[in-house]
């Protein structure tokens, strides 16, 4: 608490330490004026506190103003905000209060009133008025909390020169790894490079946080075209590296969806950045296709003619992510109709996306690997004859469910699945018209989730997305059994190995406390069977607190404690050492 003492508390020396106040070469143009605005200022409250106040002591005394009125209205207008805050700060800390909470109290209150009160414009006249970077604005970067708030106004005032200039000083402090949803940063070629070249290494890495680090970067890179087409063309180059290739072709489908979702037209950029320069004839089908986010037989018979050739041009060209998904949108929708003429170019064409292999190097191919285009053609089209078909009800599916279970190996087939049933499941009368407990669609994602772990995250967005759902034409206790069957669907992805994120959405369940105890009562029964030691730190630290809540699980446990919700709590307690 002795911040001010320390900042301020020389200031005699400071106004000393030149050895006059007046400088010779400095002339005011007029005495009285500058004596004028001068007490002006000393006459606002707590204006000794201001770092200004030394300017305005030299320039009064070289006018000749009186020291008496200087003392008086300094005095008279000190309200001593700072130090009584210090004061109330003693206090609590006194009262058993632990001193970071009290910091941090002191720190947000101040954030809050930063953010509410900010000048953009006054801001900026710091500088001119100075002349060079403030010492507290140095010192100030140097602390997370302060960063942090400079990031909140640089977001909110991306014009601010100040703003501006302080995202450059924590860049070149070596914080440009928190710079990386900054928009002031995509503007200045210096900071984005530095922030890029942090981002990109931590995701080439290949670290277990690729995930959560992703989305922060897609935002960065498409906050706007000049950043987009910077960072994929780098991302080009980066991945004739055959190493990183892999990662580098994520990064760069990653990037083409996020900015499809933005509804940012990149078709065009994504197909110069490729060889389709020198095939214009698959060019121009596939822009058409894009552009208009739909198939159309004379673009597919362009690109089965080039495709079925002897010297078929790049695959790459076909596996644009916004062109795959319109095939599979095409194929798996309910009651789609692809013409019978044409029908079997777009199943080639698909199949010869997903499943060709190439080896290229210095832009020559070497080699070509056709094997998996007719099997999975014919998967794709025995599966389109079943998904097309509104017609077919519950018992007719049952009858297809071998040729189902059989082709969902495929992964294009395991995906176009899972979007014919999340469409056929979203129909609000799906539901009413069921009599099986465990209904053929939801069947068949525990096989996409045991053939398919990267659809993981896929199926569990799918099953909130129904758990979450009101029906209000369903009896209430249809309505628990039929989330009881969704909450198994989930207990199978877990088994699966896809832990964490089931465990979280189960456990913001409970502490939202806006789902039925006696739905979190089954999903823990049914965990419990089927878990055994040993476990990570990261499962206990979720699982554990939903455990032990009496409301969940006292019903699960005897007198003798030999049941398995007490042995979990007892193998955690003896083994982890949990954090609040």
């Amino acid at each position: 608490m002795d911040d001010y003492d320390n900042e301020y508390g020389g200031w005699e020396d400071e106004l000393s330490s030149s050895g006059h106040f007046m400088d010779d070469n400095d002339q005011e143009p007029d005495d009285g004026a500058v004596q004028s605005e001068c007490l002006v200022n000393f006459s606002r409250k707590d204006y000794i506190m201001e770092p200004e106040v030394f300017k305005d002591l030299q320039r009064y005394f070289r006018a000749g103003g009186a020291p008496e009125q200087v003392v008086e209205l300094l005095s008279e207008n000190y309200t001593a905000v700072a130090q009584t805050v210090n004061l109330f700060a003693e206090w609590l800390i006194s009262t058993g209060v632990n001193a970071a909470e009290v910091q941090q109290m002191v720190e947000n209150h101040m954030k809050g009133l930063i953010l509410k009160h900010f000048d953009p414009k006054k801001a900026d006249s710091i500088f001119s008025d100075e002349g060079e970077t403030p010492a507290w604005l140095e010192n100030m970067i140097q602390h997370s909390t302060w960063r942090a708030l400079f990031y909140k106004l640089a977001e909110e005032y991306p014009e601010c020169l100040m703003l501006n200039f302080t995202i450059k000083l924590i860049s070149d402090a070596g914080f440009q790894g928190e710079i990386t949803n900054i928009s002031t940063a995509c503007h200045q070629i210096e900071i984005f490079s530095r922030v890029l070249r942090t981002s990109m290494s931590k995701l080439l890495e290949g670290s277990e946080e690729f995930d959560k680090q992703l989305p922060e970067f897609t935002k960065m890179v498409c906050h706007g075209e000049h950043t987009y087409l910077f960072v994929q063309t780098l991302l080009q180059v980066l991945g004739l590296d055959q190493q990183a290739a892999s990662v580098i072709r994520r990064l760069t489908e990653e990037l083409q969806k996020s900015a499809t979702e933005k509804s940012y037209d990149v078709s065009g950029l994504s197909l110069a950045l490729t060889s389709a320069a020198l095939y214009p004839r698959a060019c121009q089908a596939i822009a058409s296709m894009l552009s208009r986010n739909a198939l159309n037989p004379a673009d597919i018979t362009v690109l089965f003619k080039m495709y079925s050739s002897p010297d078929p041009p790049p695959v790459e060209l076909i596996r644009i992510p916004q062109l795959l998904e319109i095939f599979v949108q095409t194929f798996f929708k309910p009651g789609t109709k692809l013409h019978p003429e044409h029908k079997h170019k777009y199943v080639f064409v698909l199949a010869y996306a997903v499943s060709v292999h190439e080896s290229w190097q210095q832009g020559q191919r070497l080699s070509i690997n056709k094997d998996e285009v007719k099997p999975t053609s014919q998967a794709l089209e025995r599966v389109h004859n079943i998904c097309s078909n509104e017609r077919k009800g519950a018992t007719e599916l049952v009858a297809e469910t071998q040729v189902l279970y059989q082709c969902i190996r495929y992964p294009i087939v395991g995906v176009g699945v899972l979007f014919w049933i999340s469409q056929t499941v979203s129909e609000p009368s799906y539901f009413q018209r069921l009599t099986d407990h465990t209904p053929l669609h939801l069947a068949l994602l525990d096989e996409i989730s045991s053939c398919h772990p990267l659809y993981h995250s896929s199926v569990l967005l799918l099953l909130v997305d129904l758990f979450e759902k009101v029906y209000p034409d369903l009896q209430e206790l249809v309505q628990l059994e039929l989330k009881k069957t969704l909450l198994d669907r989930m207990v199978h992805l877990l088994s699966r190995n896809y832990v964490v994120p089931v465990i979280q959405y189960i456990k913001k369940c409970v502490d939202k406390q806006d789902t039925d105890i006696s739905l979190i009562r089954h999903f823990v029964t049914e965990v419990l069977e089927m878990i055994a030691p040993p476990y990570t730190s990261e499962f206990v630290q979720l699982f554990l607190p939903i455990i032990e809540n009496e409301d969940i699980t006292g019903t699960l446990r005897s007198e003798d404690g030999k049941d398995p919700v007490s042995d979990f709590i007892v193998h955690c307690k003896t083994n982890f050492i949990m954090m609040n």
